[in-house]
């Protein structure tokens, strides 16, 4: 699926910190089939895409940073979104600064301490291609602090919660304009005792067993084997640098 342009809060990219940008493109390239290229004046970040079409980005971590795929929300205004952001109970982790001419940035954490990104598109909009395989599939939002995380995300980007059926487990989904644009999972006794709230981004592949087979070879590790959630198999694994992500076969 191609998009050309994204409406407020809607997430419209993801992109990798991660200590070695270069391994990183080269088993996100045979995972994924992506085509990785160093962008032109931007400090060594890499534009990932399939069909010549982006789909995500890669960058180098700061000193201390995790290794972490990382969510960004489209805006009209990242300032503004920023202030919406503080006045909500929200921690502002990086100012709004230009990516020029890419767009404007801005990086929070969440009440529950969660870390999410605004994305104010200038020449860049976002992932151009969404829902296929290889490319984004959803982002959800992991936390045991429910409540606070709804009103938190009601204020600054309008989003409603809708609650769905998903093997008995408790699942929402995050709604704008009635449609749904993102997920909660409500964190339980499954989850470990210390893994803190967090978003995480889901690609959409056409076989999960054979993607972590291929992840495992590659150096990744695979965190939940693949186990079909009613809308699609999907597995939680990590990258050869540690960033957790799931993969997911829908169930058309």
């Amino acid at each position: 699926m191609q998009i050309t342009s994204y409406e407020p809060g809607v997430p419209s990219w993801v992109d990798l910190s991660t200590p070695d940008p270069e391994a990183a493109a080269e088993f996100y390239a045979e995972l994924f089939g992506w085509q990785v290229t160093k962008m032109r004046g931007g400090g060594g970040y890499r534009m990932c895409r399939l069909r010549r079409k982006p789909v995500a980005g890669i960058a180098a971590t700061y000193e201390a940073e995790t290794p972490a795929w990382l969510t960004h929300v489209a805006v009209d205004d990242a300032d503004a979104a920023v202030e919406k952001v503080r006045r909500s109970g929200g921690t502002v982790l990086m100012e709004p600064a230009d990516v020029a001419p890419g767009g404007r940035k801005a990086v929070f954490a969440d009440p529950t301490g969660a870390v999410c990104a605004v994305w104010q598109a200038g020449k860049h909009p976002g992932a151009v291609l969404v829902n296929e395989p290889g490319a984004v599939r959803k982002n959800d939002l992991n936390t045991r602090q429910r409540e606070k995380a709804t009103e938190f995300y009601r204020a600054v980007f309008g989003w409603t919660t809708v609650e769905e059926s998903v093997n008995q487990m408790q699942y929402f989904d995050w709604h704008i304009h009635g449609r749904a644009v993102a997920g909660l999972m409500p964190m339980d006794d499954s989850f470990p005792p210390d893994l803190p709230s967090h978003w995480v981004t889901y690609f959409e592949v056409a076989d999960c067993e054979g993607t972590a087979e291929l992840l495992t070879k590659l150096g990744g590790q695979v965190m939940v084997p693949p186990t079909d959630s009613g809308p699609g198999i999907f597995s939680v694994v990590t990258d050869p640098q540690g960033a957790v992500f799931d993969i997911i076969q829908m169930n058309h």
